[in-house]
């Protein structure tokens, strides 16, 4: 797949302007509205993730703190208008209007889908793309075929509920993302995946996946709750020490990691498969 020597893109979720000027401050490429909420409930009900409901003000509200990095949004899904929200087309426009540099669209299944989230964007913005779902995976040929497509991003949260796994980065111990890696490369669009807590830190340190990027030759990740939960740590002061420090150890661990031969990688891989099978073992003798 071959080894990038660029840095990842790294993304990071947030409405609030102090976070996202300390976050832009400390080399975030990428701060993220993320407006998504039609079927998140019913989908990760139950679950502890992160379920935003960021509104086109927040674009509007951040869009002039945001002049270092890009400002990225994720939309919702393809959807027709109803009696409580505009249609994808509405959306969208007001979104670009708002100043949005990249929009992303997640949980789409088909081809269809693509080309007409492609078409409704227009060239007016980057198009990145949310691979979530199985059936997207199914028909990633035909996706990938519609011309467009700038990015793609595979996002391991929803796509092992797809697959009805336990832990998704029990994803990366298997061909699913190697193969859709390699496939998206093929095409010449950029690719990332998943999000990456700190180095050091989480139960699968971030230092791993970091490796298994450059291994995969991914140029993007984002920031989890892992790296900085900007909810639960209030202190401004305190979430910039965070981001600071946090940012200069994944460059650190980039450098060490993109001089890899494929036996460190396989090493690596090793690593994290023996890691996601103790966490797996974990989560099923709790449940």
């Amino acid at each position: 797949m071959g080894v990038k020597k660029l840095a990842l893109t790294l993304m990071y979720i947030t409405n609030n302007p102090v976070t996202a000027q300390i976050a832009q401050g400390a080399g975030v490429d990428r701060i993220w509205i993320d407006m998504e909420y039609i079927g998140k409930d019913e989908r990760q009900g139950g679950m502890d993730t992160v379920k935003n409901h960021h509104t086109v003000e927040d674009i509007r509200k951040i869009r002039p703190i945001v002049t270092k990095a890009e400002l990225m949004v994720r939309v919702n899904p393809i959807h027709e208008a109803t009696a409580f929200y505009s249609d994808s087309k509405s959306e969208i426009d007001e979104t670009i209007q708002a100043g949005a540099d990249v929009l992303m669209l997640p949980m789409f299944k088909t081809a269809d889908e693509v080309g007409r989230f492609v078409s409704y964007v227009g060239g007016r913005a980057k198009v990145q793309l949310l691979v979530e779902t199985a059936e997207a995976v199914e028909n990633i040929d035909e996706i990938l075929a519609v011309p467009g497509i700038d990015e793609v991003h595979i996002g391991l949260n929803d796509l092992h509920l797809s697959y009805h796994m336990d832990f998704m980065f029990e994803l990366l111990c298997g061909d699913i993302i190697k193969n859709l890696c390699r496939k998206i490369g093929e095409k010449g669009i950029k690719y990332g995946f998943g999000g990456i807590a700190r180095v050091g830190y989480g139960m699968l340190p971030a230092e791993y996946i970091i490796a298994e990027h450059y291994h995969l030759g991914s140029t993007a990740a984002i920031l989890s709750r892992g790296f900085c939960d900007a909810n639960t740590v209030k202190d401004p002061r305190e979430i910039e020490s965070i981001f600071i420090e946090g940012v200069k150890n994944i460059r650190l661990k980039e450098k060490e990691v993109s001089g890899y031969s494929e036996e460190e990688y396989q090493r690596n891989l090793d690593v994290i498969r023996e890691k996601v099978g103790l966490i797996v073992e974990n989560k099923k003798r709790k449940n």
